[in-house]
């Protein structure tokens, strides 16, 4: 047997002093408020704090700017070109009038004038692409002392240099390693709670457990983000029998709504540690996952979704409808699957505060393991959920046109730019069909007006 040395007891009797206390603080400042869902008001105190660290960090910079004469870069939030929202027809008529004296009323004919309208529209967009830039991450006007979002400040003092370095030890070795024991926490007793709670016959009392089991496990993987959420009208909740639709930009949305509420989840069956978490998920809660094979099937997904909502004493689906994370700047295109099966549809507008940390997922640049550790030594996770009035589809509405309203409510409500363009263009070209439509109108502006001439 090996003999201990005074020296070496010492230490052991430390660390093991520290493994206590740690998990001591653990428990009573985390995973117990986590399960009667209660806080103390320390991540608010922290949040504050850094507020004004960051306030301080901002003025330093301004003031070095200032006395190396440099102008300090703020980035163009609304773009680098003013745009007017006019349409092609409105501006093809500006621009023959000024030309010349031919009005488009008067000459619907082709005019060579009119390739200046595509030209400048084609380099507006090369210069200032409004698609391709919310699939990359929001800028700062400001620095948060992250390395990873310094590109744009140069001016840095030995104050803030030093103040940095701090930063980095307090989030690389302490904050990182509580937030994956926090995470590992989690997820255990939800793979645990679930798989237990699964085994318990049907009826009120398994119901109760499994909420409360999710909300426990969902709560506890929040505060392994540090996450600050404040919700606004909770009365507007989702209920039982609706879907919940929300926009998308990282996949820790799912977390922060289901840490206030209990869904059922849509997705499609994963293997590994993700297929170990669905399994043991579903047999708790009637959860909606799709093979692989099935996720392709409009039809089939459209049916099971059906059955779901039909059935009122089902808990609420919860959807994202642009199919892809967006960056926390706008909502894009919603598809109109989850809009035809004519169930009460309740909005949730998702805004996260970027000078904490950036919650988008760049997946095209970034895997799930490195996206999760820029999550977890970031400072904190802040952000804002509203909860909308319900919306049905009216009678004289399309499927298309009702994901469009409810599109627009959650841009309204989040302060987000409402674009009608696909996120499937993070990974695709643009269709052929929709320089067709741009072809298509311009035509129907000359013929349609030549006709019109033609009649009377």
């Amino acid at each position: 047997m090996f003999l201990l040395l005074p020296f070496d007891s010492l230490i052991v009797n430390l660390l093991g002093i520290s493994l206590t206390v740690l998990f001591t603080l653990l428990l009573v400042f985390i995973i117990v408020p986590a399960i009667f869902g209660v806080s103390f008001g320390i991540r608010k105190l922290y949040m504050k704090t850094l507020l004004k660290i960051f306030a301080w960090a901002t003025l330093r910079m301004e003031r070095g700017a200032k006395e190396k004469n440099h102008q300090l870069y703020k980035p163009y939030t609304n773009g680098i070109i003013a745009k007017d929202p006019t349409s092609l027809e409105e501006e093809i008529k500006e621009i023959r009038r000024s030309g010349s004296s031919k009005a488009l009323d008067n000459t619907p004919e082709f005019e060579l004038s009119d390739i200046f309208y595509f030209c400048r529209k084609g380099m507006e967009t090369i210069m200032d692409d409004e698609v391709t830039k919310r699939f990359s991450a929001e800028e700062l006007e400001s620095w948060n002392l992250l390395s990873r979002t310094n590109y744009n400040f140069q001016y840095i003092s030995l104050r803030l240099t030093v103040l940095w370095g701090l930063g980095v030890l307090i989030r690389y070795c302490f904050l990182l390693p509580l937030r994956i024991a926090l995470a590992f926490t989690g997820i255990s007793l939800l793979v645990v709670g679930t798989t237990v709670v699964g085994y318990l016959p049907n009826g009120r009392f398994k119901e109760f457990m499994s909420k409360h089991v999710h909300l426990m496990c969902y709560r506890i993987c929040v505060r392994a983000l540090t996450a600050i959420i404040t919700y606004h009208d909770r009365k507007n909740r989702p209920r039982n029998g609706g879907i919940c639709v929300a926009n998308h930009t990282s996949p820790i949305d799912v977390i922060i709504l289901a840490s206030d509420g209990y869904y059922a989840m849509v997705g499609q069956v994963h293997g590994g540690l993700m297929g170990v978490i669905q399994r043991a998920m579903v047999k708790a809660c009637p959860h909606i996952w799709f093979e692989r094979s099935e996720v392709k099937d409009r039809h089939l997904v459209a049916k099971r979704l059906t059955e779901h909502v039909q059935d009122k004493s089902k808990l609420p689906i919860l959807i994202f409808p642009e199919g892809t994370c967006i960056n926390n700047t706008s909502v894009m295109m919603f598809k109109k699957g989850s809009f035809e099966i004519g169930a009460t549809v309740y909005p949730v507008a998702i805004k996260y505060d970027p000078q904490f940390g950036d919650a988008f997922w760049n997946s095209s640049k970034y895997g799930m393991v490195t996206y999760l550790l820029r999550m977890m030594t970031s400072w904190a996770i802040v952000c804002s959920v509203w909860y909308l009035p319900p919306m049905i589809r009216e009678t004289d509405e399309d499927a298309v046109q009702f994901a469009n309203r409810v599109k627009s409510a959650i841009a309204r409500q989040g302060g987000l730019v409402d674009l009608l363009w696909d996120g499937g263009l993070k990974r695709e070209k643009v269709k052929d069909t929709f320089k067709e439509e741009q072809q298509k109108l311009y035509s129907k502006m000359i013929v349609g007006n030549h006709k019109d001439r033609s009649r009377s």
